[in-house]
């Protein structure tokens, strides 16, 4: 019997087999696919890719490494998505894991047998033992719809942001795009620039629209373990000045004010909506009131007709596989329990990596939660008492709520550098 298992293939699975295998430990990695790369392969045959053609990370790609293997010198700064296939193909062939992935395979139930192992059942109905499952099935899969939805019917074409691939999918059409996170703007800022059509953004608290560039510099290279420490109203300000200086006033290029403080949601990161709405390509409108056919109310008064509706409102967190053994109460609001966002203090068996939103990227995190697990697993450190972790996650739940809105958007929210240093100490916990 193997002692881990590894559900997915994506950026976090193959950090978790990578990790696994420097540390001695036996594994199994199966994904649903055909192939590495998760939610970064475009058109995925795993069904449940979110990337669209023109996708570009928007963590700069120094940022975004694995530890000890940087992206290529020759990638640009913000890389397309078929660069960062192309760095995980590197990454597994470079550490010999592509071997030790079993592609074509589901899993669709994890259990556990009275001796504490797990059972793992396989689309083809094999089942398999493990003393430890890590799950990185990822959390950018399960569309998030409106819930209750607005008043009457659209009668012209609904989608969600995880359908669009395409810039053909929105030409010669009026298009509502609901939302104002990244993927909202992207796909705005895409269909903008064709100019067959109108471009709206339907948005209730707005958002704080973060360019990726200051001066020459990648914006997110402001952040560092010093800034993270600051007392937030001091963070806020200094963001504020800086935003200031790298694009004044975005209400002065048409994009509404936001409602929610500055570090209060996740950053919207664009360096082309300013302009584009400056040049009046893309509008903006409050939240929708109802639909009557292909005219949509909004909750100004005013009144539009739209081809096309398009809901760039989030995804679901989901594990299929443990709905039958572990009842997460999830989808609804995405408050899953964890502590340390890795581990459920009932099944400190089953670990769950890259569940989180940083500020920041998720790759490097990803990574540092699969070598606090291979040390976990080797007895080289150890998990406080069931007690310890409920209080702990209770204390990291409070402070989120003193910075974020309590919605679904923002339950994985952590800070980038406060977050590596609480898991860096939790790998020195001595046994």
């Amino acid at each position: 019997m193997k002692q881990v298992c590894i559900i997915g293939a994506g950026s976090s699975g193959i950090a978790a087999a990578k990790t696994m295998k420097e540390n001695g430990i036996s594994f199994d990695c199966f994904e649903k696919g055909s192939d590495i790369g998760g939610n970064w392969r475009f058109n995925n045959d795993n069904g449940v890719s979110s990337a669209y053609r023109s996708l570009h990370i928007n963590t700069n790609r120094i940022a975004m490494a694995y530890t000890g293997f940087p992206m290529p010198d020759d990638y640009p700064m913000y890389p397309h998505h078929s660069h960062i296939i192309k760095y995980f193909e590197s990454y597994v062939e470079h550490f010999g894991i592509r071997e030790s992935i079993t592609f074509n395979t589901t899993v669709t139930e994890v259990s556990q047998s009275p001796d504490g192992t797990y059972v793992v059942t396989l689309d083809n109905r094999e089942t398999r033992n493990y003393k430890y499952i890590i799950v990185a099935n990822g959390h950018h899969w399960k569309p998030r719809m409106p819930d209750p939805g607005f008043e009457g019917a659209f009668t012209g074409e609904i989608i969600h942001s995880h359908y669009y691939k395409e810039s053909e999918q929105v030409k010669d059409k009026d298009v509502l795009i609901v939302g104002i996170g990244n993927s909202a703007v992207d796909i705005a800022a895409e269909a903008a620039r064709l100019h067959t059509g109108k471009v709206v953004i339907s948005t209730r608290s707005g958002a704080h629209i973060t360019p990726s560039w200051l001066f020459s510099m990648p914006f997110d290279m402001l952040a560092n373990p010093f800034t993270s420490k600051l007392p937030l109203p001091v963070q806020r300000l200094t963001l504020k000045l800086v935003l200031w200086l790298a694009r004044g006033k975005q209400e002065d290029f048409g994009v509404p004010k936001p409602k929610r403080a500055l570090l209060s949601e996740h950053p919207t990161v664009s360096q082309d909506l300013l302009h584009l709405s400056g040049r009046g390509a893309i509008k903006f409108k409050p939240n929708i009131r109802k639909f009557q056919e292909r005219t949509v109310f909004f909750e100004d008064g005013s009144q539009q007709d739209f081809d096309m509706v398009i809901y760039a409102t989030g995804y679901k967190i989901s594990f299929p596989f443990l709905k039958h053994y572990i009842e997460f109460d999830i989808e609804k609001n995405n408050n899953i329990q964890l502590y340390k966002r890795v581990i459920h203090p009932d099944f400190p068996g089953i670990f769950f990596i890259g569940l989180l939103q940083p500020l920041g990227a998720i790759m490097p995190l990803a990574e540092l939660q699969t070598k606090w697990i291979a040390k976990i697993i080797n007895g080289d450190c150890k998990l406080p008492t069931k007690e310890a972790m409920i209080c702990s996650i209770e204390e990291d739940a409070k402070k989120l709520r003193k910075q974020f809105d309590e919605s679904p958007r923002h339950t994985l929210e952590v800070d980038f550098f406060g977050y590596k240093s609480s898991i860096e100490k939790e790998m020195k916990r001595a046994k």
